[in-house]
């Protein structure tokens, strides 16, 4: 599609329909969102969700948007906290060719907007197939290996762009509203991996929803922002935070071949690189019977950046640690034969047993014959016999992707304590049948517990 690449996305954002997306595409995008909730709800038990919520009540004192298994905050307030929540225990969704976590930027702001506004599930639905297009067609746009090289995170540089998209389609923005956004959103854009191994990296995800939302708003207000932020020569994305980028793949195939399909998300907590090992373990301890008392070596093979970032973790620290850390995750994954963040928590990972299995039985070495999220196993037992299993597409890939049923259950496993069981079926029903939703209200009601209520019983 010809044209500069910020405003062919633009128009595509601002004039996409529901009959133009895809069926697969239209239940892809709820595929995620229930999972983005399934994680949201999962997120009050985040080691930093009170000091980011209390961060979020500090930004305004109106109360028009729900926060996600917890009460109504401001705009700002409930974006910034959804986006949190969403990412706060590790088990959110990733676009892999640019290690970018869409859902915590796009979904909140859009919900806001939806909940405010009072606007039926099937605009919801387009608006979030345009904002996770819009993020993930930037971030392929990028060169993502030369951004990844100067130490820019995604989630904070790419997402605002998808958030200022969903908002933007949600309020009828045209295509050069839409574009203005984008300029707004740019200006935002930031966040490196300098962040790696603390919360920080979180914070990206939840200032990059804020930030979209922020950025659509003002161009509703007729601000002036440059249209074409993405390829300007003086300080636009792809010359700055790369080499000039590859603007032509921003736009290749739009609206035909979606870049949004290759979210992907995940079945498990724990680091979204080391998906590939938890896949291969549980596909030998799902086939054979396993006993870890009885298991001398438990082998992986990571890719190089896979073992650059969680196969230094050996002697993990708190909770963060032990969720990055490719080798605990190995260890409970062998000793429990499941993982869910129970696993997680002080009194399984200070456990001295796991502790030490995690130094001394679990062996991780970078593999130079493998790539990205690949991962192989091999757990040689007391008697020398040995199992093997290689990972090429872990759980929740484009390729092995999950059920619905699946994402139904992680749902109703982290809803417990949360929201009423009747409320997260009926939230599953209306996120199925979202095109036929008459109000996102009614979903987000069903997602609100309020917090001043259980106070005042």
């Amino acid at each position: 599609m010809p044209g500069e690449a910020t405003q062919v996305l633009a128009e595509f954002a601002a004039k996409l329909k529901y009959e133009d997306i895809p069926e697969r595409v239209r239940e892809h995008c709820k595929n995620v969102l229930l999972d983005t909730v399934a994680c949201a709800v999962a997120g009050h038990q985040g080691e930093e969700t009170d000091q980011v919520g209390a961060l979020a009540s500090a930004l305004a004192q109106s109360h028009e948007a729900t926060v996600i298994g917890g009460d109504r905050l401001s705009l700002a307030g409930a974006t910034l906290l959804n986006g949190y929540l969403i990412t706060a225990v590790t088990m959110c969704d990733i676009h892999r060719s640019t290690l970018t976590h869409v859902t915590p930027e796009v979904v909140p702001p859009a919900l806001a907007i939806a909940e405010r506004d009072n606007l039926p599930g099937r605009d919801l639905l387009v608006a979030l197939a345009a904002g996770f297009e819009v993020t993930t067609r930037i971030g392929v746009g990028s060169d993502w290996p030369v951004m990844r090289a100067k130490g820019w995170h995604g989630p904070g540089v790419l997402g605002p762009f998808g958030g200022a998209a969903a908002v933007g389609r949600l309020r009828g923005f045209d295509a050069e509203t839409m574009a203005k956004a984008f300029g707004l959103a740019g200006s935002q854009a930031a966040g490196t991996f300098a962040a790696w191994g603390t919360p920080t990296v979180k914070f990206h995800q939840c200032r990059g929803a804020l930030s979209g939302l922020m950025a659509a708003l003002l161009a509703e207000q007729k601000f002036l922002a440059t249209k074409e932020f993405l390829t300007h020569k003086d300080g636009g994305l792809y010359n700055t935070y790369a080499n000039g980028g590859k603007p032509d793949v921003v736009t290749a195939d739009l609206g035909k071949r979606w870049e949004a399909e290759q979210i992907a998300l995940r079945l498990w907590p724990s680091a979204s690189s080391t998906q590939g090992m938890n896949t291969a373990l549980f596909d030998l301890i799902e086939k054979h019977k396993i006993d870890p008392d009885k298991v001398k070596v438990l082998r992986v093979g990571l890719s190089k950046p896979v073992f650059d970032l969680h196969g230094g973790l050996a002697h993990y620290k708190a909770k963060f640690d032990a969720l990055i850390s490719a080798h605990y995750t190995a260890a409970v994954i062998l000793h429990d034969q499941k993982l869910t963040l129970a696993e997680y928590e002080p009194k399984r990972y200070d456990d001295p047993k796991l502790r030490k299995a995690s130094v001394e039985q679990v062996e991780i070495k970078p593999d130079p014959a493998l790539t990205g999220v690949q991962a192989t196993v091999e757990i040689e037992m007391m008697d020398g016999s040995k199992l093997a299993a290689r990972s090429d597409h872990p759980r929740g890939s484009y390729e092995n992707r999950l059920s619905r049923a699946q994402i139904e259950g992680k749902f109703r496993t982290y809803a417990k304590g949360v929201l009423s069981d009747a409320h997260v079926e009926d939230a599953i029903g209306a996120i199925n049948r979202l095109e036929d939703l008459g109000s996102v209200r009614k979903l987000m009601d069903l997602l609100r517990t309020s917090r001043r209520a259980e106070r005042a019983a």
